[in-house]
Protein backbone atom coordinates (compact mmCIF):
# COMPACT_ATOMS: atom_id res chain seq x y z
CA UNK A 1 0.00 0.00 0.00
CA UNK A 2 1.64 3.19 -1.01
CA UNK A 3 -1.30 5.64 -0.27
CA UNK A 4 0.24 8.28 2.28
CA UNK A 5 -1.20 11.57 3.94
CA UNK A 6 0.03 14.86 2.74
CA UNK A 7 2.61 15.31 5.47
CA UNK A 8 4.19 11.84 4.61
CA UNK A 9 4.51 12.70 1.09
CA UNK A 10 6.38 15.55 1.52
CA UNK A 11 9.13 14.29 3.39
CA UNK A 12 8.60 11.53 0.94
CA UNK A 13 10.34 14.28 -1.58
CA UNK A 14 12.23 15.80 0.71
CA UNK A 15 13.98 12.23 1.59
CA UNK A 16 14.68 12.35 -2.79
CA UNK A 17 11.86 9.40 -3.18
CA UNK A 18 8.99 9.19 -6.50
CA UNK A 19 5.85 10.51 -5.51
CA UNK A 20 2.60 10.94 -6.96
CA UNK A 21 -0.04 13.84 -6.34
CA UNK A 22 -2.86 15.11 -9.11
CA UNK A 23 -2.78 18.22 -10.53
CA UNK A 24 -4.98 20.05 -12.86
CA UNK A 25 -4.73 18.52 -16.07
CA UNK A 26 -3.39 14.91 -15.45
CA UNK A 27 -1.30 13.03 -11.95
CA UNK A 28 2.09 13.40 -11.57
CA UNK A 29 5.11 11.79 -11.12
CA UNK A 30 6.95 14.33 -9.18
CA UNK A 31 10.63 14.11 -7.17
CA UNK A 32 13.21 16.52 -6.25
CA UNK A 33 14.62 18.19 -9.57
CA UNK A 34 18.13 16.71 -8.85
CA UNK A 35 16.42 13.40 -8.57
CA UNK A 36 15.16 13.71 -12.09
CA UNK A 37 16.46 10.17 -12.68
CA UNK A 38 14.11 8.53 -10.56
CA UNK A 39 11.04 9.58 -13.35
CA UNK A 40 13.19 8.43 -16.26
CA UNK A 41 14.00 4.90 -14.99
CA UNK A 42 9.96 4.69 -13.42
CA UNK A 43 8.46 5.36 -16.85
CA UNK A 44 10.96 3.91 -19.24
CA UNK A 45 11.33 7.51 -20.46
CA UNK A 46 14.04 8.02 -23.38
CA UNK A 47 16.69 10.82 -22.45
CA UNK A 48 15.70 12.95 -24.97
CA UNK A 49 12.22 13.84 -23.91
CA UNK A 50 12.81 16.24 -20.97
CA UNK A 51 11.00 17.00 -17.78
CA UNK A 52 8.34 19.90 -16.51
CA UNK A 53 9.95 21.74 -13.48
CA UNK A 54 6.63 22.41 -11.44
CA UNK A 55 6.05 25.18 -8.50
CA UNK A 56 3.53 26.54 -6.41
CA UNK A 57 4.52 29.92 -7.58
CA UNK A 58 5.94 31.97 -10.87
CA UNK A 59 8.52 33.64 -8.93
CA UNK A 60 10.35 30.03 -7.60
CA UNK A 61 10.53 29.40 -11.85
CA UNK A 62 12.62 32.59 -12.23
CA UNK A 63 15.59 31.41 -11.45
CA UNK A 64 15.58 28.37 -13.56
CA UNK A 65 15.06 30.63 -16.58
CA UNK A 66 17.40 33.02 -18.49
CA UNK A 67 16.43 36.04 -21.34
CA UNK A 68 16.90 39.04 -22.10
CA UNK A 69 14.46 42.13 -20.11
CA UNK A 70 12.19 42.31 -23.23
CA UNK A 71 11.53 38.47 -22.68
CA UNK A 72 11.46 38.34 -19.53
CA UNK A 73 8.61 41.18 -20.16
CA UNK A 74 6.68 38.98 -22.39
CA UNK A 75 6.94 35.72 -20.13
CA UNK A 76 5.70 37.39 -17.47
CA UNK A 77 2.95 38.59 -19.27
CA UNK A 78 1.80 35.36 -20.64
CA UNK A 79 2.10 33.84 -17.10
CA UNK A 80 -0.25 36.15 -15.36
CA UNK A 81 -2.44 35.63 -17.93
CA UNK A 82 -2.37 31.37 -17.84
CA UNK A 83 -1.35 30.83 -14.83
CA UNK A 84 -2.28 28.76 -12.59
CA UNK A 85 -3.07 26.61 -15.53
CA UNK A 86 -2.63 23.91 -17.84
CA UNK A 87 0.10 25.98 -20.16
CA UNK A 88 4.10 24.70 -19.80
CA UNK A 89 6.33 27.51 -21.40
CA UNK A 90 9.79 25.65 -22.25
CA UNK A 91 11.94 28.86 -21.92
CA UNK A 92 15.97 29.02 -21.76
CA UNK A 93 17.61 26.98 -19.20
CA UNK A 94 19.95 29.08 -16.25
CA UNK A 95 22.86 27.32 -15.09
CA UNK A 96 20.41 26.67 -11.71
CA UNK A 97 18.89 23.94 -13.63
CA UNK A 98 19.94 20.49 -12.81
CA UNK A 99 21.88 18.04 -15.33
CA UNK A 100 18.96 15.82 -14.67
CA UNK A 101 16.30 18.19 -15.93
CA UNK A 102 18.09 18.38 -19.17
CA UNK A 103 17.32 16.07 -22.26
CA UNK A 104 20.54 14.30 -23.58
CA UNK A 105 19.56 16.13 -26.70
CA UNK A 106 19.50 19.75 -25.67
CA UNK A 107 22.61 18.88 -23.78
CA UNK A 108 24.75 18.02 -26.61
CA UNK A 109 23.64 20.99 -28.83
CA UNK A 110 26.75 23.40 -27.22
CA UNK A 111 25.57 26.19 -29.96
CA UNK A 112 21.91 26.80 -28.53
CA UNK A 113 21.35 27.41 -25.53
CA UNK A 114 19.64 24.75 -23.04
CA UNK A 115 15.71 24.92 -22.12
CA UNK A 116 13.27 23.60 -19.10
CA UNK A 117 9.48 23.50 -19.56
CA UNK A 118 7.88 25.12 -15.99
CA UNK A 119 4.42 25.44 -15.37
CA UNK A 120 2.29 26.40 -12.27
CA UNK A 121 -0.59 24.09 -11.84
CA UNK A 122 -3.85 25.27 -11.05
CA UNK A 123 -4.64 22.93 -8.42
CA UNK A 124 -5.48 23.27 -4.34
CA UNK A 125 -3.82 19.68 -3.78
CA UNK A 126 -0.81 20.77 -6.29
CA UNK A 127 -0.44 24.07 -4.66
CA UNK A 128 -0.46 22.68 -1.49
CA UNK A 129 2.70 19.87 -1.83
CA UNK A 130 4.78 22.43 -3.72
CA UNK A 131 4.56 25.33 -1.88
CA UNK A 132 6.05 22.52 0.93
CA UNK A 133 8.58 21.09 -1.23
CA UNK A 134 9.60 23.56 -3.41
CA UNK A 135 9.89 23.10 -7.35
CA UNK A 136 9.76 19.42 -8.39
CA UNK A 137 10.63 17.50 -11.55
CA UNK A 138 7.18 16.35 -12.83
CA UNK A 139 5.80 14.46 -15.95
CA UNK A 140 2.46 13.11 -16.52
CA UNK A 141 2.12 9.25 -13.93
CA UNK A 142 2.09 6.60 -16.75
CA UNK A 143 4.51 4.64 -18.76
CA UNK A 144 6.29 6.67 -21.75
CA UNK A 145 4.48 6.19 -24.77
CA UNK A 146 1.27 5.29 -23.12
CA UNK A 147 -2.02 7.26 -21.74
CA UNK A 148 -1.84 9.38 -18.66
CA UNK A 149 -3.46 7.33 -15.62
CA UNK A 150 -6.12 8.91 -14.15
CA UNK A 151 -7.07 7.11 -10.63
CA UNK A 152 -5.52 6.19 -7.40
CA UNK A 153 -5.79 2.41 -7.93
CA UNK A 154 -4.03 2.63 -12.10
CA UNK A 155 -1.00 4.35 -10.72
CA UNK A 156 -1.12 2.54 -7.81
CA UNK A 157 -0.97 -0.82 -10.14
CA UNK A 158 1.59 0.63 -12.88
CA UNK A 159 4.44 2.52 -9.94
CA UNK A 160 3.63 0.03 -6.86
CA UNK A 161 6.48 2.38 -4.88
CA UNK A 162 5.85 5.45 -5.71
CA UNK A 163 4.35 7.04 -2.98
CA UNK A 164 1.06 8.37 -3.93
CA UNK A 165 -1.23 11.05 -2.12
CA UNK A 166 -4.28 9.62 -0.26
CA UNK A 167 -7.49 12.04 -1.35
CA UNK A 168 -10.89 11.53 0.02
CA UNK A 169 -12.69 11.18 -3.68
CA UNK A 170 -11.35 8.75 -5.82
CA UNK A 171 -12.74 11.50 -8.23
CA UNK A 172 -9.65 14.26 -6.99
CA UNK A 173 -7.35 13.26 -8.65
CA UNK A 174 -8.22 12.90 -11.87
CA UNK A 175 -7.95 16.86 -13.16
CA UNK A 176 -9.11 17.26 -16.41
CA UNK A 177 -7.64 14.47 -17.87
CA UNK A 178 -6.08 16.65 -21.10
CA UNK A 179 -2.17 16.83 -21.00
CA UNK A 180 -0.95 20.23 -20.07
CA UNK A 181 -0.43 22.34 -23.77
CA UNK A 182 3.37 23.02 -24.44
CA UNK A 183 4.51 26.52 -26.01
CA UNK A 184 8.54 26.72 -27.19
CA UNK A 185 10.01 30.62 -26.98
CA UNK A 186 11.75 30.41 -30.12
CA UNK A 187 13.19 33.34 -32.28
CA UNK A 188 10.90 35.92 -30.28
CA UNK A 189 7.99 34.02 -30.73
CA UNK A 190 5.60 30.66 -28.85
CA UNK A 191 6.10 27.58 -31.03
CA UNK A 192 3.26 25.16 -29.96
CA UNK A 193 4.82 21.70 -29.33
CA UNK A 194 2.18 20.30 -28.28
CA UNK A 195 -1.90 20.99 -28.14
CA UNK A 196 -3.74 20.29 -24.29
CA UNK A 197 -5.52 22.24 -21.95
CA UNK A 198 -4.98 25.90 -22.44
CA UNK A 199 -4.81 27.47 -25.82
CA UNK A 200 -2.43 30.44 -26.25
CA UNK A 201 -3.93 33.64 -27.60
CA UNK A 202 -0.71 36.10 -28.13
Amino acid sequence: MTQVSLDALVVGVRAGKLVSFPTDTVPALATLPEQGALIFAAKRRSQDKPLILMAARADELWPFVIGSDDEYEIWQQVMKKYWPGGLTLVLPASERVPKAMVSILDAGKSSEPKTIGIRVPDCAIAQTVLAQTGPLATTSANLSGQPPLRTIAEIEAQFPDVLTLATESKEEIQGMGAPSTVAKWTLNKWEILRQGAVRLDC
